[in-house]
């Protein structure tokens, strides 16, 4: 794959997770220019990451019937026009429906890349390219706060966090005009269909499952939350059975044959539900408890940044010497800043951004390499069943664990909070002891060998 089409796959996931953490500055905004209850407001931050999380499976197997090239344009072409629609957007409601559109757009686009860099990248360039994929998701990750805090300080053109809400829509364009540099791969001959049943089974129960999870904390736990989480996981298992029972199953059961692939998958989910919240937490905790404005929350938090690009610029070479234990280091690592942020508050600016830089650093090398050592020897008929299911991990995981620190911080405020991420960080690591970088499968080893002999 040349470079140029590396840059327009990965521009779409910088912008696709920009898009979920700019609103984390906004919402305050937001709230006061559309006359926004707290419900609506929470609805516009939650309700991308909701479709977005819901839609990977099923957009991945989609991927496999009519091409991977094709589901992107699709998929980048509802993201752009929801992109602009949100930061046009009248009133809260309009925001929240193209949030929505927006997410879902995202989610059509997400496992194209990763099916893509599995089919059309070499396998011994592989690692590179998603070594690429990591860091540009652990920088997209930081981008949107530090982007939306900078301009709604200086407030250029007077668009405030309309700007903002915009940034993807330039990016979404360059793509669109760009796409035929792209490969146009597809799935097996055999993914001829979409099983209808496993689709509605997977939608219906990631989102049972994700709302109520996302709306929770602030509707105070509802009877309505315990009946749709319960439901969301009985469907889920229903998904899960009928995938063994199915023709052309939307993910393939030999997909999490290797320990590899279900431990990474494991280990991502841990890992996420540390992340978003971690960040989210300290975003709102200096806007709120400390009634910082977001430009200075913006300065405070950009060594978290900075570390974050050191990390994932060394992240290939760690992957490749220490494998698993690179991720366990840095997983282990965020544990021990987690319970170092409280006091660093407390104390002189430069300990608190030697801290935040050390966390940065550790989430670049980990986010940087985990996709890397989980797919890199995924064989190319379960890719696109796995492309789907790491990124649906992560979601799910930022989403549960920004809810269980929501729980957390409201009981106990940011000490007890920050406990829960040190757990969920050492959890975290513990899962990633069990990857182990697994041989390469036949048709790899086939795969290779015409590589070297073209």
């Amino acid at each position: 794959m040349r470079p140029a089409a590396q840059a327009v796959l990965l521009s779409g996931t910088f912008v696709q997770l920009m898009s979920v953490t700019v609103m984390q500055l906004a919402v305050p905004r937001i709230r006061h220019d559309l006359a926004a209850g707290s419900g609506a407001g929470q609805l516009a931050l939650v309700g991308y990451t909701l479709t977005y999380a819901c839609s990977l499976i099923t957009a991945a197997r989609l991927g496999d019937r009519f091409g991977y090239r094709r589901v992107f344009v699709a998929g980048t072409v509802v993201f752009t026009l929801a992109s602009l629609a949100a930061a046009a957007a009248p009133d809260a409601g309009t925001l929240v429906v193209a949030r929505l559109v927006q997410g879902a757009g995202s989610g059509l686009v997400a496992p194209q890349i990763l099916s893509l860099i599995q089919t059309a990248v070499p396998p011994q360039r592989r690692a590179a390219v998603l070594g690429r994929y990591g860091a540009t998701m652990a920088v997209a990750s930081l981008a949107g706060p530090l982007c939306c805090g900078v301009l709604l300080h200086f407030d250029p053109f007077g668009l405030g966090w309309r700007l903002a809400l915009a940034l993807p829509v330039p990016v979404g364009i360059a793509s669109l005009v760009l796409v035929r540099i792209l490969p146009d791969g597809r799935g097996p001959a055999g993914a001829s269909r979409v099983d209808p049943a496993g689709a509605a089974l997977s939608l219906t129960g990631l989102i049972l499952l994700v709302l109520p999870l996302t709306l929770g904390q602030d509707a105070g736990w509802p009877a309505w939350t315990w009946a749709s989480l319960a439901l969301g996981l009985g469907l889920l298992a229903a998904f899960a059975v009928s995938q063994r029972r199915v023709r052309d199953p939307l993910v393939r059961p030999e997909a999490l044959t290797a320990a590899t692939t279900r431990w990474g998958i494991g280990a991502v989910l841990l890992f996420n539900a540390g992340i978003p919240s971690f960040s989210l937490l300290l975003s709102l905790h200096l806007q709120g408890a400390l009634h910082r404005d977001p430009l200075v929350t913006a300065v405070t938090v950009a060594p978290y940044a900075v570390g974050a690009l050191l990390g994932s610029a060394v992240a290939e070479a760690a992957a490749r010497r220490f494998g698993a234990a690179a991720l366990a280091a840095a997983s282990g690592g965020l544990a021990v800043v987690s319970l170092l942020v409280v006091p660093a508050l407390a104390g002189p600016a430069p300990v608190l951004w030697t801290v935040l830089g050390a966390g940065g650093f550790a989430f670049g090398v980990f986010t940087a390499s985990a996709f890397s050592l989980v797919l890199h020897r995924v064989p190319g008929h379960v890719a696109s069943s796995v492309s789907g299911l790491l990124p649906t991990s992560q979601q799910l995981g930022g989403t549960l664990g920004v809810a269980l620190a929501g729980v957390v911080y409201a009981a106990g405020a940011m000490g007890s909070a920050m406990v829960y991420e040190a757990v969920v960080f050492l959890l975290a690591a513990a899962a990633t002891a069990r990857l182990r970088r697994p041989k390469p499968a036949d048709g790899d080893v086939r795969e290779l060998a015409e590589t070297k002999s073209c």
